[in-house]
C-alpha cells in the first residue's frame, strides 16, 4: 500500500529553521518526482518546491527561493525539505506528494500528483 509520511514540523521563531522529511513506502520512489505543497485553512494549496526523480533538478516557488532546499535520498525512499530563515508567512500545513512528473513545468500542478501524505504543521511565530 502506497504511503507518504511527513514529519519534522513544529513551532519555531521567525528566523529559525526546520527540516521536514517525507518517507515513502509501497512506492517506486526512485521513479517519482516529489513535490512539497503547503496550505493555510481557507486557502488553496500552494506549491513550495519539487525535485526530479534523480535529484538532479529542483524547482522552488519564488516565495521560498534561497531559503528552502529540497533533496532526496532514493536509497532511503525519503525526501527532505530544509527550511531556513522562516517567517510567519511560512506558517501552514506542509504536504509531500509524489507523481510520474518528468517535466518541471508540471511540478507546481498539485492535481497531477498521485499520492500525498497527511501533512505536517509548521508554525512560525514573530
Amino acid at each position: 500500500q502506497a504511503q507518504l509520511i511527513e514529519s519534522g514540523g513544529g513551532l519555531v521563531q521567525a528566523g529559525g529553521s526546520l527540516r521536514l522529511s517525507c518517507a515513502a513506502s509501497g512506492l517506486p520512489f526512485e521513479t517519482l518526482a516529489v513535490g512539497w505543497f503547503r496550505q493555510v485553512p481557507g486557502k488553496e494549496r500552494e506549491f513550495v518546491a519539487a525535485i526530479h526523480k534523480s535529484g538532479s533538478r529542483t524547482l522552488y516557488a519564488d516565495s521560498v527561493k534561497g531559503r528552502f532546499t529540497l533533496s532526496r535520498n532514493n536509497a532511503e525512499d525519503t525526501a527532505y525539505l530544509q527550511m531556513n530563515n522562516l517567517n510567519p508567512e511560512d506558517t501552514a500545513d506542509y504536504y509531500c506528494e509524489t507523481g510520474l512528473l518528468h517535466a518541471p513545468e508540471n511540478w507546481p500542478r498539485d492535481y497531477l500528483y498521485d499520492n500525498w501524505g497527511q501533512g505536517t504543521q509548521v508554525t512560525v511565530s514573530t
